[in-house]
Parts: C-alpha cells; structure tokens; sequence
C-alpha cells in the first residue's frame, strides 16, 4: 500500500529525531538541540492560543497541527529535569512515543488543509460530467453578478412571490443579511398586485417588519410603472435600529408614528445648566399646523403628562419639545426689584412658563392704560400675584389704590405701599365713583402743548400719572345688597373709557363666569386691554373659565396637577405592609396660566416673601394725584375718608328731602348718584343698544 509521499517524508523525520530527543537533554544539556526544541515547543503554545481565539472553523485541526511541537518541548524539558535517563529509562520512552504517535496515530501532514485527503487504498470515483442546468423559462440568463444569480434561485425555489422575477439584487454594506431587490412581473404588461410583505418575509426567512415594498419610478434606460417594484429587505438595521437607534429614527419610530404624526426630527439640544431637553421638529408645510397628543408623547418620552416636565411650543410648522429633569413648575422663583421693574415698553417679569422663558405682563398698551384680570382659588397665589402688579405699577411711578373686601394679612401690607388702600363694599364703590369722576377731570386737564390729549405714556407733556386701581375680591363687593349693582356699573364704566385717561382697573376673584356676577361687557373690556393670569383652578373649571375669557375650544388647556413633585416609589410594599400612603405635597401655588395670545401659556408666578418683608420691591415714595386733581374731586364731595360711614346724601336723597328740595336744586355729594335704579336699569338691559344707552346715562354724556 502506498502513502503519499509527504507523509513518508514526515515518519521519517519523526524516526530519525526520536533518538535525539531522548538523547540530546541526557548527553549535553546544554545543547543547542535542546534551545532549538524548547522554541519550537513555544510555537507550538501560540498556535494554541491562536487557533482558541479565532472565530474561524477549523479549531481543533489547527491544535493537532502544533499538537507534536509542543509535545517534543514537554519531553525535552521532562528529560533535563530527570536523573539519567530517568526511572525505568523513561526519556527513552517518552521519545519512543512521540516517534510511534507520528508514524502511526496522526502524521503532521495530514492536518495541513480544510479536508482530509481521500485513502490512497479506496479508488477516487471517475469524473462524470454532470449537464448544465437549463436556463430558466422564467428568467433568462442575462449576465448578472453571482449575487444576483443565487437571489434569483432562492426567489424561484420559493414560488417566484407574487409571480415576479428578479431583475437585480444588491447587498448592504457591513450588513450581511440586508439587501434590495428590483423585481418585474414575470409576464409583460401585466402590473404586480399579489406581492405581499409576508410572502417576502418567508421567503427570506425574516420578520414582517423588516420587509419594505416601494414603487419604482422610471429612469432613463430602466423602464418603471405597476410593473415593478424595489423591495428592502432590512433584517440587520431593523435589529441595530431597535437596539441603538439614531436620533432622527427615534423620532420616526416612537414620535412622528403616532404622538406627532407627519413630524420630522431637527435637532436636539441639552441645556445642563437649566436641567432641560430640547427637541426640535418640524413638519410638512403642506401638513398644516401640527397636531400633537401630548399624553401620547409624554408616555413616548417615558413620563406622564401630569408630572409637569413636559411643555410644547408650536411656531407655525415647527415644534419646540421641552422635557425638564424636574418640573420647573415646582421650583420657585423668587421676585427681585430688577425683575418687577418694567422697562421702556412697560413690561415686566410676572414669572417663568413651562419652557423656560420668562412671562412677561405690562402696565400699559398702545391702547392706554392696561387694565388686568387675576383668577385664582383661595391659597392659590392671588394675592401674591397681585402684589407682583402692585410693585410693577409703583416702581413705574403709576398712583396705586386697593380695595379689597374681606382684609387679610397680606393685602394690609400691600396697602402700606399704596396712595389709598381701604376694606369693604363701601370703600370700593367710593373709590370707583373717584375714578369716574377723574376720567372727567383729565378730559379737561390741557398738556404742555396747551391741548387735551388722550393719555400716552410715550407723549411728553401729560399733567398727570397713570391711576391703577386694585379690587380684591370683587364678586363678593358685587353682590353686595346695597352697593353691589353700583360697583358693577362703575365698573363697566371704567373699563369702557378708563384705559383713555390713565386709569386702569385691575379685577381679582375666584372667578370671571358670567353667571356669577361679572358681565359679558366687563369681562371683554378687561380681556382686551390686559394680559389676563389664571392661577390654579379647580378641573372641572378650567374649560368655563377659559371659555369666560374668549379662548377656542381647542386651546382651551388641560387642568393642572394636584402636585408637581414626582410620587414616592414603593406604593405596592406599603400596600402589601399595610401602611398609609405619604401626604402629597401641595405645591401649586402661583402655578397657572397666561393668556396674551389666543393659547394660554403654563407658568409659575414670582413668589414675594411677604414674612420677610416687601420693602424693597417697592420705590421709596408713594406717587399720588396731583394737587389739582385732588381739589377737582373734594369739589364733587369725593375726596375724603373713604372709611367714613356713609354721608348723608352720598347714596341718594335722604328721607323727606324730596318734599324739601325743588327739581332746580342740586343733590349733594357729587350730582347724579347711583342707587336702587341701577340695579332696575341693569335688568332691562337686553341688547347691545341698551347697554350703549346705558353707558351713556352713566357717564353723563
């Protein structure tokens, strides 16, 4: 029987170097025989370690390659280290081994290629020449790449899906099991319409979801129609996509799929000082305004809506999404005299939306005076609120004067800081007959120029300061019994016609619903010339109270949160321990919104420390009317101690003074007063032109 003669080559050597292995340590161990073994012994470990690494196939060949090396060093060693030629002449053995393992077990030779050569002894089976495989009918051979061809056998083995062909496939890049395909109808003129994601997907062997079918638009020199269609088959980038997704396929796969439909990621923006992320989108001009379902895109961005982190903005098609690491509705703000200060254009810092921005309100408009409208529930933060707005208009030099209708501690310091502050029904309708009646004296009062102007703060030459005039719960004034209906009318008076003097009126109360008390025509007469402020109010409120104020339906916000602090983990192990939950902080106050557009806009007003003193958010001096103001008003019986019990005559002849006095003789106490028939004349108004007169007969004209 005959070997190959690489491996007769290799038994000899194997005999020839048996001999010096087993002599070579025992004769002279210091023998360059026994370095040149340990070497190559060496090799042999590395080839170990290297065939152990790779993630080729072939492992265990590539030991049994360097198998004998390694094991001529362990003998060489073994034979050095043993006293003569060890017990039992073992150094001759170990060698005698080694030879009979190479001539008979495993010959070197045979583990140097992938496959084991066939025996010498069994005949190689004669060549046969087997036929060339017939072109398909299908899909003739047109020199296409290998690629190509093993696509186009796979694609007829499954049934040719959706009867059509393969005319190209081409594989991605670093993605070993993506590729794209253009496929064509197998029969001419006909147009594909039973090609099936699924089909595909099971064609290859993959998801659904990694499947994409696409129309095929026509080239020059490729033809395109219903007949073809260019498929993705995307298995690998699915995979890294689901995994490691890049910010513009987060956006598409969790954002523009659903929370956002049709939007499109721009960019992204971390602000590690303020603690915010900001993502930027946009969609389609041709889509319109965006629509977004914020409850949806809070659970996108893994946190509830009613947390407060998340805030929209929308600026024509583009959306700004703001997500705070905490809410910045629980923070606090803390007013500063810089802050309330109102600048050239009479605007001021009232305090921080939800983005971030600071919320600006203002003292006066290009109508005139600013008039304004605070909302809030008791504890809400309305008078801190409106002692922000007292500050602003004292430190812009205005003449301030509150009433309000129940005192409270905080009100009584704010009126220590104004020209007239004073509590009751009383009080208020005293000092709106004041402020009717200054709209009067200013009419008359000539400018600089030696003309009568309408009031403006950026005209040179005015006589006189603006008025800004606080009522502090003042549904509950006008409903008083007595002076109620007069307060209201005064009211509607000065919102009409005040903003044109310098007067403005500034309304606080839990509420502005018609139906409580407060008119229609008062309500759109403060709407428009103030920026209104919403504080905290209770949900089933929100939709009415907006609804009040002239806002659409679909900006109408959602109701805020009972708490902005993030609920303690661990419900369910206080469940199972049977113990009460914690208490929820309430920290809401001053939370609400502002309303100087169409959309009201979330924000957290500045917080006055009232315990430590307001001193200095407000000017040394207390602006007040003018001397000639003040003689005008005490000459209409106006001017006086507004605590003072009511005069006699002040609301109305006295009884038996009309039997005393002639229809020529003027009533005291300021001509024409408003009692009983207001309310008569408030109730027979019922048109727009009744309500015209009665303005007219109001005011005299």
């Amino acid at each position: 029987m005959s070997v190959p003669r690489s491996v007769a080559l290799e038994r000899t050597l194997c005999t020839l170097a048996a001999p010096v292995l087993a002599a070579a340590p025992n004769l002279s161990p210091d023998s360059p025989v026994n370095t040149v073994v340990q070497l190559a012994g060496a090799a042999g470990l590395g080839g170990w370690f290297l065939a152990c690494k790779s993630d080729e196939p072939g492992a265990g060949r590539k030991i049994l390659r360097w198998s004998p090396l390694v094991a001529a060093a362990a003998i060489d060693v073994a034979a050095r280290h043993t006293i003569g030629w060890g017990p039992y002449c073992l150094d001759a053995l170990l060698a005698a081994g080694w030879a009979a393992a190479g001539l008979l077990v495993m010959p070197f030779s045979r583990h140097t290629r992938k496959g084991h050569r066939p025996a010498l002894a069994a005949p190689a089976p004669a060549p046969q020449l087997q036929p060339a495989p017939e072109p398909s009918p299908a899909q003739p051979d047109d020199g296409a790449d290998p690629f190509t061809r093993q696509v186009r056998w796979l694609w007829e083995n499954r049934g040719m899906p959706g009867r059509t062909i393969v005319v190209k496939a081409t594989p991605h890049d670093g993605m070993p099991n993506d590729l794209s395909l253009l496929l064509r109808a197998s029969e001419a003129g006909r147009a594909i319409s039973g090609l099936r994601e699924d089909d595909i997907a099971a064609a290859f062997g993959v998801d659904v979801t990694d499947v994409t079918i696409q129309d095929v638009v026509r080239q020059h020199g490729r033809e395109g129609g219903p007949a073809w269609k260019e498929v993705h088959v995307t298995p690998d980038v699915n995979d890294r996509r689901r995994k490691a997704p890049t910010a513009h396929e987060w956006w598409a796969d969790r954002i523009a799929s659903g929370p956002v439909p049709g939007s499109q990621f721009v960019q992204e923006v971390r602000d590690k000082e303020r603690k915010v992320t900001h993502y930027i989108a946009q969609v389609p001009d041709e889509a319109g305004e965006p629509r977004v379902n914020q409850h949806a895109l809070a659970a996108a961005l893994k946190t509830k809506y009613d947390e407060g982190r998340l805030f929209v903005t929308v600026d024509g098609n583009q959306i700004l999404v703001s997500l705070w690491d905490s809410s910045p509705l629980a923070q606090v703000f803390a007013a500063t005299r810089e802050l309330l200060t109102p600048d050239r254009n009479g605007r001021w810092v009232t305090g921080y939306l939800g983005n971030g921005q600071p919320a600006r309100n203002r003292v006066y408009t290009d109508r005139g005076a600013a008039h304004g409208i605070f909302v809030a529930p008791s504890g809400g933060g309305k008078t801190q609120l409106m002692g922000l707005h007292v500050a602003a208009d004292a430190l812009w030099g205005a003449v301030v004067m509150l009433a309000t209708e129940a005192p409270d501690e905080k009100t009584a310091a704010l009126g220590k800081h104004t020209a007239r502050y004073g509590v009751g029904a009383l009080y208020m309708i005293r000092l709106l007959r004041a402020m009717v009646a200054l709209m009067e004296i200013r009419g008359e009062m000539p400018w600089e120029d030696g003309q009568v102007h309408e009031w403006d703060p950026t005209r040179p030459g005015c006589p006189y300061r603006m008025l800004s005039a606080y009522l502090d719960e003042f549904l509950s004034a006008a409903r008083h019994g007595d002076y109620g209906a007069e307060i209201m009318d005064l009211a509607e008076l000065v919102s009409v016609k005040g903003r044109k003097y310098g007067v403005g009126l500034k309304v606080a109360g839990q509420s502005i619903y018609v139906q409580d008390g407060f008119t229609q025509l008062l309500c759109e007469n403060l709407r428009d010339n103030c920026i209104p402020v919403v504080l905290k109010v209770a949900p089933k409120k929100v939709g009415d109270m907006f609804k009040a104020l002239g806002i659409p339906s679909e900006h109408i916000p959602d109701p805020l949160p009972r708490s902005f602090s993030p609920e303690e983990a661990g419900r369910i192990e206080r469940v199972m321990r049977g113990e009460p939950e914690p208490p929820a902080d309430s920290n809401t106050g001053g939370a609400g919104w502002i309303v100087e557009g169409k959309q009201p806009e979330v924000l957290r007003t500045l917080f006055m420390d009232f315990k430590a003193g307001i001193d200095g958010y407000f000017p040394d001096t207390i602006a007040t009317l003018t001397d000639y103001e003040i003689r005008e008003l005490e000459a209409r019986d106006l001017w006086f101690d507004w605590t003072e019990p009511p005069r006699p005559g002040e609301f109305g002849p006295e009884p038996g003074d009309d039997e005393d006095r002639s229809d020529d003789t003027p009533k005291k106490g300021g001509g024409n007063r408003r009692g009983s028939t207001s309310a008569a004349r408030r109730d027979t108004v019922t048109s727009p032109r009744q309500a015209l007169e009665a303005i007219k007969n109001l005011s005299g004209v």
